[in-house]
């Protein structure tokens, strides 16, 4: 139960966040016996419950934070338990019926019976000491069966033969004859994922209560009735146990929340509904003796991992990562870059057009880090989380480690720095005379689990296997745990078939695999700028082959011409069969050599300097496979190309196109 404790403890802590909706992304942190919703309309009314107005709610405000009982936390299938105060149309409008409204499948045998719950569990809240005014005022509204009359009445909601209309998108457009003519409550309701319609009975109702005076009209932010369910809900009679979280006797919870990673996510964490099949049966008699949390532990605990995830978690399909400080404190994400965790405003130079160079952002990087250390302190308790599920109703912790903040973020910055490399596949977009301008960024440091699935993969890698490798490179970031070998081989691999990649994707996957292979190779002491010391193998290649295609695509760029080198087409064969490629492609060098004349004779010494590095001429004519250290040795010595042509020669074109 450590997880549980820890989110039990992040959420008191935290409590200064409840109810702020910082974006329309993300999930506030929410009191406890209230969930969240995407409202789609917004209805007015006054203290006698009359109808003033309503509206469409825009989609960047559809956020609303609405009371909530346990069993309407999880409410699921065909007979769904209604909210107590906000909700679809089939609850709210006791008029729904009459305009043809399809109840849910489980009320089909009494439509009128979700309304009739409705007004009952309202009346019985209104009718309590904790009663409010603005509860007792939707009520009067709700018993009127108007809702639907009032909303038709004001052109919100649409009939044809004084029924709702339900149509699809296309059948919408021919209707009112282009898409900008559609009505909005068509727009911000989803249609259906099987037959497309978008139906208006699925509309989600929210009020706001007007009364001269009232500083606040709009229920969804009024902590005065937030604090009136929640102690009407509180006092309600309920089975008492022991609460493994808090160790004391309090009410315990039958149900526990859903919609931990998203608006629609049905899996749950803890579950012990099921009776009849073998979850707890044959161990104990009862669910609760299996395990018995308070209902104010897990609303309070789930509430916090919800919003976690939103705010600073990274999800893909069903995967869901998370890192926090129990304090509340930010801390950086363990599965982003260098470019991530710096962010935008620091990848940006003011003095270059260009962006930053790439030292300045691992000063940057590391400076941040330090930052994080300063306001953490080295006791702070930061967990790690990782989270997915095989089925629709049932989730899993795939990942879990505690940490202090020390640890935490000495093994990031460690990760950083043995796995860094540079790369430059990141933009930043700006707006510039009506249009977005993309500017590339150099930045140094570790690659996103992402984007080395996507180096390993393709980058149209599916669901399954970005998770696979996610899951597989965390315990290397947070742990210090030996990355995979057979990651690092293909990624290998990828950046050898030059021909076959893009020359974008093949310049990430380049930088990505040197990046693997420095780290999984870490006790060589590789270094990112060009080692002109070192005389192995694979280094020496490596470097010849950057020189040949430097020569040649200079050749090229002087003729105007725009197309693949030798080296480029060879570049995997190169790999497989270094000695006797190379023949080939240097002997390929002499019409370029004789097309630049006296200018190539520069190049030409570099490229025999590199040759009488060989140990032996045994070891220059061995035709054994390249590893990948000679893609570091590529990367590098194109590197300190470019580097050579910005400082010294402005007239030479780049190494590489």
């Amino acid at each position: 139960m450590s997880w549980i404790q820890k989110l039990y403890e992040t959420y008191n802590n935290c409590s200064s966040m409840i109810g702020k909706i910082e974006s329309d992304n993300q999930v506030p942190l929410l009191p406890v016996c209230h969930s969240i919703q995407d409202a789609h309309i917004q209805i007015a009314i006054d203290y006698d419950g009359n109808f003033l107005r309503a509206t469409v709610v825009p989609r960047e405000n559809k956020k609303t934070i609405i009371p909530c009982t346990e069993e309407a936390a999880g409410r699921a299938g065909s007979r769904p338990e209604g909210y107590p105060l906000c909700d679809s149309l089939q609850f709210v409008a006791g008029d729904f019926v009459e305009y043809g409204g399809l109840v849910t499948s489980g009320y089909s045998k009494n439509p009128l019976e979700p309304h009739a719950t409705f007004v009952e569990k309202l009346e019985a809240w209104c009718n309590s000491k904790y009663r409010h005014e603005k509860a007792i005022s939707i009520l009067a509204y709700a018993k009127k069966k108007k809702v639907i009359t009032d909303l038709v009445s004001v052109k919100i909601l649409h009939i044809e033969n004084e029924k709702l209309i339900v149509e699809t998108k296309e059948q919408l457009r021919k209707r009112f004859g282009s898409d900008d003519k559609i009505p909005q409550i068509f727009q911000v309701i989803q249609a259906d994922q099987k037959d497309k319609t978008i139906n208006q009975e699925r509309a989600f109702i929210r009020w706001c209560v007007e009364k001269a005076g009232e500083l606040e009209s709009q229920v969804w932010r009024d902590r005065t009735l937030w604090d009136s369910w929640i102690n009407y809900y509180v006092g309600l009679d309920s089975a008492e146990g022991l609460c493994y979280v808090s160790g004391r006797k309090s009410r315990l919870a039958i149900q526990h929340p859903k919609r931990i990673r998203r608006g629609n996510d049905n899996a749950k964490l803890i579950s012990s509904n099921d009776t009849s099949g073998f979850t707890f049966r044959g161990r104990f008699v009862t669910a609760e003796q299996a395990c018995g949390v308070s209902s104010d532990a897990t609303q309070k605990a789930h509430s916090a991992l919800r919003w976690l995830i939103s705010r600073q978690g990274y999800r893909k399909g069903a995967q869901a990562i998370v890192a926090w400080a129990i304090s509340g404190a930010r801390i950086p994400n363990p599965v982003d870059d260098a470019s991530d965790i710096l962010g935008e405003e620091n990848l940006a130079s003011d003095e270059s057009e260009i962006g930053s160079t790439a030292q300045e952002l691992a000063l940057k990087l590391k400076k941040k880090i330090a930052g994080y250390k300063a306001d953490l302190g080295a006791t702070t308790d930061i967990v790690i989380m990782g989270l997915d599920s095989a089925t629709p109703g049932r989730m899993a912790i795939m990942y879990y480690q505690e940490l202090t903040g020390s640890d935490f973020l000495e093994r990031l910055e460690h990760w950083h720095e043995s796995c860094a490399w540079i790369h430059d596949y990141r933009f930043i977009e700006k707006k510039e005379e009506n249009r977005v301008k993309r500017k590339y960024v150099r930045f140094v440091g570790a690659p996103a689990p992402k984007d080395i699935a996507k180096a390993v993969y393709g980058k149209k890698v599916d669901d399954k296997l970005q998770k696979a490798v996610v899951e597989r490179i965390l315990p290397c970031i947070i742990e210090g745990r030996v990355i995979p070998r057979d990651i690092v081989e293909s990624a290998v691999r990828r950046a050898c078939n030059r021909v076959g990649l893009e020359y974008w994707e093949w310049n990430k996957v380049l930088s990505i695999a040197c990046a693997l292979y420095r780290k999984l190779n870490e006790k060589e002491g590789y270094i990112m700028a060009l080692d002109e010391d070192r005389k192995t193998r694979d280094y020496l290649y490596g470097r010849l082959l950057a020189l040949a295609d430097s020569l040649e695509r200079w050749a090229l760029n002087k003729a105007g011409e725009d197309r693949q080198t030798n080296a480029d087409r060879l570049m995997q064969r190169f790999a497989e069969r270094p000695y006797s490629t190379w023949r080939t492609i240097e002997l390929s060098l002499s019409p370029y050599k004789a097309r630049l004349g006296a200018q190539s004779q520069k190049r030409q010494m570099m490229i025999d300097k590199v040759k009488d590095m060989f140990s032996s001429v045994e070891d220059f004519k061995n035709d054994k496979k390249l590893n990948g250290e000679f893609l570091l040795a590529y990367s590098c010595q194109r590197e300190a190309l470019r580097l050579k042509r910005d400082n010294v020669n402005k007239n030479e074109p780049e190494s590489v196109a």
